[in-house]
């Protein structure tokens, strides 16, 4: 038996606890046993971290690059989105930019499926993130497509591969906390087996302290699957057949982490669409602040 294991036994055995005469703990040991679970929880989702996390991610997990997210605002609707998907597509896998573990992330908005094609990957969810910035971090309340958002304080045209190697390049510069991510392990009590349509997540955020915050911050989980097509109908895409990368199936915040946190720790199911391609999904986590909407710390990994 590994000393892992040996652990968790003790643990385990703790919390089963002393019992008074009628059956029932006793009011100290309730307090330790609290504190008892929390331990293992702890115990439990930094040792499968260590077991399990790929070496992606912010700081130096990376072996010295820094993961940056670029996000994507596009539309099938929109002429001007194809090479702008192409060039995130590319970013993604060619890794280009020294220094730099490039996380993508496609996000489909909506306000182009009015114009005679309805986007099969658009979300109304996608439309107000983007407004989000454009109101907060770039104090404009205009929107468009194809526009690139870096590390969620820069932005531009989407189609400019040269301007988003450099704002790449200078993200890469600033420094980060380290998150790391594992997938579900055989822990009692704690696993959460596949089925095809749930599994989880182990995550693990750490070094938040030193950075320069501003207030509370989000950690939010992505679900993105990658070589998706399209045969675009009408619009001003009419009779192309689209491909993309690193489509958002899924985004959701799932975890506030204080301004003054250094660090977190959880585990979080995650629910998957019966139609999406496993072998082509991949697991975002990103923390970010909630008002400058800077991201702090940042990684992912394949879901299967």
């Amino acid at each position: 038996m590994n000393l892992r294991a040996i652990v968790v036994s003790v643990l385990l055995v703790l919390l089963a606890g002393p019992r008074g005469t009628v059956g029932q703990r006793t009011a100290p040991f309730h307090l330790l046993r609290g504190m008892m679970r929390t331990a293992l929880l702890a115990f439990v989702v930094a040792s499968s971290l260590v077991a399990h996390a790929e070496p992606q991610g912010s700081g130096p997990s990376t072996g010295g690059n820094t993961a940056v997210v670029i996000e994507l605002f596009t539309s099938e609707g929109c002429s001007s989105c194809p090479p702008a998907d192409q060039i995130l597509a590319k970013l993604a896998s060619d890794q280009p930019v020294r220094g730099a573990r490039i996380i993508a992330l496609g996000e489909h908005v909506d306000y182009w499926d009015r114009q005679g094609w309805r986007d099969p990957f658009s979300s109304s969810a996608f439309t107000a993130r983007q407004s989000d910035y454009a109101n907060r971090v770039f104090g404009s309340e205009r929107i468009y497509t194809p526009q690139l958002v870096v590390d969620g304080e820069s932005e531009l045209v989407g189609s400019d591969e040269s301007a988003a190697r450099r704002a790449i390049d200078r993200a890469a510069r600033r420094p980060k906390a380290v998150l790391e991510i594992a997938l579900p392990n055989v822990v009692p009590g704690l696993r959460r087996a596949t089925d095809g349509t749930r599994t989880a997540a182990a995550i693990r955020v750490s070094g938040l302290g030193p950075l320069k915050r501003r207030g509370d911050a989000d950690l939010v989980l992505a679900v993105t699957e990658d070589g998706l097509r399209s045969d675009v109908k009408r619009g001003e895409n009419q009779g192309r057949t689209l491909t993309h990368g690193a489509v958002v199936r899924w985004m959701s915040a799932v975890a506030r982490v204080g301004r003054d946190q250094d660090s977190l720790a959880g585990e979080y199911s995650l629910q998957l669409d019966p139609g999406w391609r496993r072998d082509r999904l991949r697991l975002v986590a990103f923390v970010q602040e909630q008002g400058s909407r800077r991201i702090l710390a940042a990684s992912t990994t394949p879901l299967f």
